[in-house]
């Protein structure tokens, strides 16, 4: 099932190798796997969206996973890791090979079949469930999903190997606390954190006159025209809502209207310049737009190349999504799947990664040990502050999420 449209990450017969991982990784994507569903509209568009990816209505697998006591009961590491991850998320030499994976390899003496086989949520979703739900094997010990939809469908179908903290000591250790405890996985019961990312406003101080530090600079009237907003269904509505004051997470449909009213308004002033996809960091780098709704990962590419854009998480607070390492329940090699996962968080390792990906690592220890341009950038390194002020998304029933898009589509489709 494709859901991401022009965002998608390119397939691996279409990487090439010498363009800017941080461009080709498209980590903005992962969550527009809920956006098309929301975008599809009420109750047919969750049952387009239910029969494509194989879920009839709210069935749930007949059987959980186990307890992580039963699940992990003679568990023994084999040697051997199979891990599925998206393209260009792992840090990888001018040879091909990944400097830490080999590492991994030498300190454990487990050997890593990588596979970079995740190209979409929801197509992947869609391609392993039959699998799953027959409780057969996947091919792969260790998989990235991103928080959203499509990991509540992994944890709620019992797709997902409940984790063993015992073996977990380097992360308790090293994670960061905004990756502790998340709100779509409490006690981190089936997922330790990869890398996450931020959404805020990005913009060009030489085009706005001023630094931007405000969510309702994005509805200034001297910025008339020269506004982006995200055309999506579930950015939009929940940095809104941010900016507003309300905590999307407990957020009520009273509190809905009162977001899509605000954005009614300020599209109907002409602030905004268009409601965009992908494209809107293109519009940003040229000057045809001021300020905008803005990915962390897209300004800093186009910092990268040179472009005098900022990224800034308003006062009023952000958005943070998580791309999350978890077992699949039939994985053949749990043990060291888990090894791995508790390997990442070690301090030298997280900073190895974050030196290629170039995103927010989950080990602030690494800090230290990356880049120096890396280590002062908030795209990598927020402060506890930004991070403590940032929100996660509203996780919506499917009857809300039906009151949730007749309220707020009209706001993009006009």
């Amino acid at each position: 099932m494709t859901t991401h449209g022009s965002t998608d990450r390119p397939g691996p017969g279409s990487i090439d190798r010498g363009t800017d991982p941080a461009l080709l990784r498209g980590l903005t994507q992962p969550r527009l796997g809920r956006r098309q569903f929301l975008q599809a509209g009420g109750a047919a568009g969750l049952a387009a969206f239910l029969a494509a990816c194989g879920v009839k209505g709210e069935e749930k697998a007949p059987a959980r996973a186990a307890d992580a006591a039963q699940f992990w009961a003679g568990r023994k590491k084999s040697g051997t890791l199979n891990f599925a991850n998206w393209p260009l998320y792992m840090d990888t030499d001018d040879a091909g090979r990944h400097p830490s994976l080999a590492q991994f390899e030498k300190d454990t003496g487990i050997h890593v079949n990588y596979d970079e086989s995740i190209q979409d949520n929801g197509e992947y979703f869609a391609k392993v469930r039959p699998q799953l739900a027959a409780h057969q094997s996947i091919g792969a010990d260790l998989i990235v999903i991103t928080n959203g939809v499509y990991l509540d469908k992994f944890i709620d179908l019992g797709f997902l190997a409940p984790l063993d903290a015992s073996k977990l000591p380097t992360f308790a250790k090293n994670a960061d606390p905004a990756v502790r405890n998340p709100s779509y996985d409490k006690g981190n019961k089936y997922t330790v954190a990869w890398q996450s990312g931020l959404v805020g406003i990005g913009y060009d101080p030489a085009k706005t006159g001023r630094e931007i530090t405000s969510y309702e600079d994005l509805f200034d009237p001297a910025f008339k025209g020269h506004v982006g907003m995200f055309g999506d269904n579930e950015d939009l509505p929940n940095l809104c809502m941010v900016g507003m004051g309300i905590s999307p997470e407990g957020s009520t449909e009273a509190d809905w209207k009162k977001a899509a009213a605000k954005l009614a308004r300020q599209r109907d002033d002409g602030i905004v310049r268009k409601y965009y996809d992908q494209g809107y960091i293109d519009a940003l780098a040229s000057g045809e737009l001021w300020l905008s709704m803005a990915w962390s990962g897209d300004v800093y590419k186009q910092q990268a190349g040179g472009k005098n854009l900022k990224f800034v998480v308003p006062k009023e607070g952000g958005l943070l999504w998580t791309d999350n390492l978890c077992i699949p329940v039939t994985a053949a090699h749990p043990v060291d799947a888990i090894t791995y996962m508790d390997y990442a968080y070690k301090p030298e390792i997280a900073a190895m990664l974050a030196d290629y990906i170039k995103y927010i690592t989950p080990v602030p220890a690494a800090r230290p040990l990356v880049d120096a341009a890396l280590a002062d950038s908030l795209l990598s390194f927020p402060t506890a502050a930004d991070l403590k002020n940032t929100h996660r998304y509203r996780d919506l029933t499917p009857a809300e999420e039906t009151t949730w898009n007749r309220i707020f589509q009209p706001i993009v489709q006009s």
